[in-house]
């Protein structure tokens, strides 16, 4: 942490020596990811040190005036030496006119506009990874700097540490607000990690990425007092255009005060760096999981892709999905539901194009994918709607996932009552409450003691459809067929003289439990996720009004299915369950597909969720195979009832 100025020069040419390194057991780092690290580290340095060498179109420093120059030409010639893609050309010409601007000595602001925007393009043409994917630890920050930097910096980043007199250059005195200012973490982080040659600032890439990230947060915060951080959080608070400009991790780790000050006036971007860099937890889709997560692990896949290293690169795509995604789909689902599935629908293509291994193509779809997740993390910001969404989002969560199970609950329960079987009726009610009482204890788990992961969701969410589909398909058979010429007066007639086995009791409570459990879990899950401080009463709103109307539909549903003569109430209800086998079976292969275990071959269809239609292949060829034998089933029973012709 000695001279900026000097330490990102160094450091940006150094980067080519030190593009792989190996630390605590990570693997090294990809050479083009060092590359585009490299062209980064370059712009931001013209970005924000051009200022010192030029004003007013007259060099003020010939030396550093000499180093603008030199590093426009080297991000330039660095930009020609990645790999080729779509973008090449217009980061090419971007370079080009950045280096003529210096060349003209154009004025600061121009140069900087030019240099943070082709940067911006580099990492969307390139990415890497730019945020932590946890929330940092401050207080380790606090201690890593008293351990490490204080000697040289001093205990309050003033520069004047004991060790400070003897060295030269002198080290950056990291608290002044003038030059932290145009500092952003990320810029931080690097020079945490790679030292600067030449200087007494050595590397820390020994140290975890973790603690690298906790102290590159920790140094941001010495710049600002605590009457900025009191500030910034009222601001926070009352002001959608901070929250919009900051909307996620990585927007934090890249966006200095400065640049943050050319979307909010000069003392809010004062005070909302200072707070957010002191409370990084106060965005909101910092989450164990979350939008950062996804973007970082979709860097790291797409970099394992240019090694060739396939299989590395589908666990880290399939972690975008499961680990950094799924945890805030819920939440995203009601505030943007179109984004919602243009995500889920780009993260299935991604992994497809992983799995074909053609680079160029991943690297486009990668770049496709961080674009729509930019948007998701604007939609994600905190805003004076949450309260709204969070009470519609748990009125249509708990209506889309309990409508499944209620159907299926009722057509048991109608048939047993028309069957005058109560009881066996018992048997139902204690599979479905018995979910219920199974679903507070999920919801237990989730929330007080381990996270239920991603992948564990799906699967379970995947073989519970699977399973409920092949019973439904069995049931939906068998009613059909005792709906056909009168057979379900031979059917009652035998069941109503005697009771039904034990076995078949148990079959009945199974599929109550199952049926209801897969759609409580789904629905606790997405409720946990919901849940935030300031919407609790919405969201319990919602789920009383959604309870209330399936109540309803219930009632209406058991009163007509009473009314319905008992040959057509087997008719409508194998119907039903014919149904409702072929949208489980979507889901199920669906849920597989998310947790990596089933192939994922997009094809250009319509998503129907309501009806459990994914455009894969493989869901659409599961569900044309239910659909097909429950065609081929009720064809069966239909002609083995017909009437035989007279003379045969």
């Amino acid at each position: 942490m000695v001279s900026l100025r000097r330490s990102l020069s160094l450091i940006a040419f150094a980067l080519v020596v030190l593009s792989g390194f190996a630390s605590n057991g990570y693997a090294a780092e990809p050479i083009v990811d060092a590359k585009a690290k490299q062209v980064w580290q370059l712009l931001d340095y013209v970005a924000v040190d051009y200022g010192g060498a030029v004003a007013n179109g007259a060099v003020l420093k010939a030396s550093e005036y000499a180093e603008m120059q030199e590093f426009a030409a080297a991000a330039e010639k660095q930009l020609a030496e990645l790999p080729r893609t779509g973008a090449s050309a217009a980061l090419q010409a971007q370079a080009a006119r950045l280096r003529s601007a210096v060349a003209d000595k154009a004025e600061p602001a121009t140069v900087a506009q030019l240099a943070h925007g082709l940067a911006g393009d580099v990492l969307k043409a390139y990415p890497f990874p730019i945020a932590p994917t946890q929330l940092p630890d401050l207080q380790r920050g606090a201690q890593l700097f008293q351990a490490q930097c204080a000697a040289c910096h001093g205990l309050e980043g003033r520069g004047d540490g004991p060790a400070a007199a003897t060295l030269d250059p002198k080290p950056t005195a990291l608290a002044e607000h003038l030059r932290a200012r145009e500092r952003s973490l990320f810029a931080l982080h690097q020079v945490i990690s790679n030292g600067v040659n030449g200087t007494a600032m050595a590397s820390f890439g020994a140290l975890p990425e973790d603690d690298r990230w906790a102290l590159a947060f920790f140094v941001g915060t010495l710049p600002y007092a605590e009457a900025n951080r009191s500030a910034g959080a009222k601001v926070w608070q009352t002001s959608a255009k901070a929250r919009e400009a900051i909307a996620g991790l990585d927007a934090l780790t890249q966006t200095s005060e400065h640049a943050l000050a050319g979307r909010l006036d000069a003392d809010s971007a004062k005070s909302v760096t200072a707070y957010l860099r002191a409370n990084p937890q106060a965005l909101a889709a910092n989450k164990p999981g979350g939008i950062s997560v996804a973007k970082a692990q979709l860097a790291e896949s797409v970099a394992a892709v240019r090694t060739g290293d396939r299989m590395t690169a589908t666990k880290l795509a399939l972690s975008a999905y499961l680990d950094g995604f799924e945890p805030v789909e819920p939440a995203l689902a009601t505030r943007d539901r179109p984004l919602f599935e243009k995500i889920e629908a780009a993260m299935v293509a991604y992994r497809a194009k992983v799995a074909d291994g053609n680079a160029e193509q991943v690297q486009a779809s990668a770049q496709a994918l961080q674009h729509l997740l930019d948007e998701a993390d604007k939609a994600l910001a905190p805003s004076e709607n949450d309260a709204a969404a969070a009470f519609i989002g748990a009125l249509t969560i708990l209506l889309r996932e309990g409508l499944e199970a209620l159907l299926v609950v009722v057509a048991m329960v109608a048939f047993l009552k028309k069957a005058e079987r109560q009881d066996v009726l018992v048997y139902v009610h204690a599979g479905w409450v018995a979910a219920l009482a199974a679903g507070g204890v999920t919801w237990a788990v989730a929330t007080y003691l381990v996270g239920v992961s991603g992948a564990s969701r799906e699967l379970t969410e995947g073989f519970s459809s699977l399973f409920a589909a092949i019973v439904l398909l069995g049931v939906g058979m068998w009613m059909h067929q005792k709906s056909v010429a009168g057979r379900w007066q031979v059917y009652l007639k035998e069941k109503m003289s005697a009771a039904l086995s034990q076995r078949a009791a148990w079959f009945l409570f199974s599929l109550a439990f199952i049926a209801v459990y897969r759609e409580v879990f789904e629905t606790v899950l997405f409720y946990a996720a919901l849940w935030t401080e300031g919407n609790g009463w919405p969201l319990l709103a919602g789920l009383a009004a959604g309870m209330a109307i399936l109540g309803v539909i219930a009632a209406i549903l058991l009163r007509t299915s009473a009314k319905l003569p008992i040959g057509k109430f087997f008719a409508a209800s194998s119907l039903l369950v014919a149904v409702l086998a072929v949208v489980l079976a979507g889901k199920g292969i669906a849920g597989l597909q998310e947790a990596g275990w089933v192939h994922t071959s997009p094809v250009a269809f319509p998503r129907i969720d309501i009806l459990g239609i994914r455009p894969t292949l493989q869901t659409l060829l599961a569900q044309l195979t239910v659909l097909v034998a429950v065609a081929i089933a009720f064809m069966v029973n239909t002609r083995s009832t017909a009437p035989t012709p007279k003379g045969v």
